[in-house]
């Protein structure tokens, strides 16, 4: 072969589908890739996050970046639009997009690759480690509200870290929360129940998980009984709230970004409420991964994770799923530039 050629070959861009994703990249694995960017971002081995969004008629596009150093130094931007009406008028998905993955020393593209799989797959491994650390040992019924993309995931998230008996599914669509049950009992081999009242199921819950794009809070305190564990993961946008200020006052509240969740997340309206400052905040969730703050701390106390979504997550999901693509010789190659 003509070492030119090889070089060309070197240099490609990997593109990777949504279905490349799925094949390479399993939850706990992500889940072990999303902790260590965490910790790595408590020890100052980590670039950003940074967040850019833009409202548009009909939905918004918001860009997330983030970089991690080490011994192959990476550096992702995601591009996702968000437009809830794509389903009824286009048969599209609510979120598109692509993770543009970087070379962190010299800023070659090393890959393109779907944003919906790897949106899913971190979001679920952030809700995991963080009820690895704050839920109950003894947790063991769960509650999943919003049975929309995330939700599978981050069930089976929950499934990985504590070991499930029951679980209360609701959503506004009855059908589909008769569909979700069926399909996750015979996946995890735990009785799922469709459930039309959220407080009810709540109150009898030990682990909540929040899913929804909805305007206004959906979660307060008189539903959730002490030492619950509550994932908060549908607020990404200051539009988007799913917790009512007087939880979010009453809970240990540990984020995944302070600032992020300030700006973006349910912490923001408990701030514009006046029932918090951000210097309420317990603390972020690498604090807790790293020993620099405790995770739970007594039996009844109601942990809060605020998971607005951050690239620190997107880079260690797709660094992880370049390399296992570059090794199994999965995804198109692609050169963009003449360098």
């Amino acid at each position: 072969m003509d070492p030119r050629s090889a070089t060309k070959i070197s240099r490609a861009t990997l593109v990777l589908a949504a279905t490349d994703v799925w094949r390479l990249l399993d939850l706990a694995s992500c889940m072990t890739a999303v902790e260590q960017a965490f910790v790595a971002h408590a020890e100052s081995r980590a670039f950003g996050p940074a967040i850019l969004g833009v409202h548009v008629p009909g939905g918004g596009f918001h860009v997330k970046a983030a970089g991690m150093s080490g011994p192959q130094s990476r550096f992702a931007a995601k591009l996702n639009a968000n437009f809830p009406g794509n389903g009824a008028r286009f048969g599209l998905p609510t979120i598109q997009g692509v993770v543009v993955l970087s070379d962190g020393e010299n800023g070659f593209p090393l890959a393109v690759m779907d944003s919906g799989s790897i949106t899913v797959l971190r979001t679920a491994a952030a809700t995991g480690v963080a009820a690895k650390v704050l839920a109950r040992e003894d947790a063991r019924v769960a509650t999943v509200c919003g049975l929309g993309a995330q939700s599978r995931t981050q069930l089976r998230a929950l499934a990985l870290v504590r070991p499930l008996e029951k679980v209360f599914a609701v959503d506004l669509d009855p059908a589909r929360a008769q569909t979700f049950a069926a399909d996750m009992s015979r996946d995890l081999g735990v009785p799922v129940e469709a459930a039309a009242d959220l407080a009810r199921a709540a109150q009898a819950s030990d682990l909540i998980v929040t899913c929804k794009p909805a305007k206004r809070w959906l979660l307060d305190r008189a539903m959730v009984r002490p030492g619950a564990f509550v994932a908060a993961v549908g607020a990404d946008s200051e539009d988007k709230q799913e917790i009512a200020p007087d939880l979010m006052a009453s809970a240990k509240v540990v984020c995944n970004v302070r600032a992020q969740c300030a700006a973006i997340g349910d912490l923001h309206h408990a701030v514009a409420a006046g029932v918090m400052k951000i210097d309420d905040v317990h603390a972020e969730l690498a604090d807790v991964l790293t020993g620099r703050r405790p995770g739970r701390e007594s039996a009844d106390e109601i942990t809060l994770f605020d998971s607005t979504g951050t690239a620190l997550q997107d880079v260690a999901a797709a660094a992880l799923v370049h390399a296992r693509a570059a090794a199994a010789g999965v995804g198109a190659r692609v050169r963009f530039g003449d360098g």
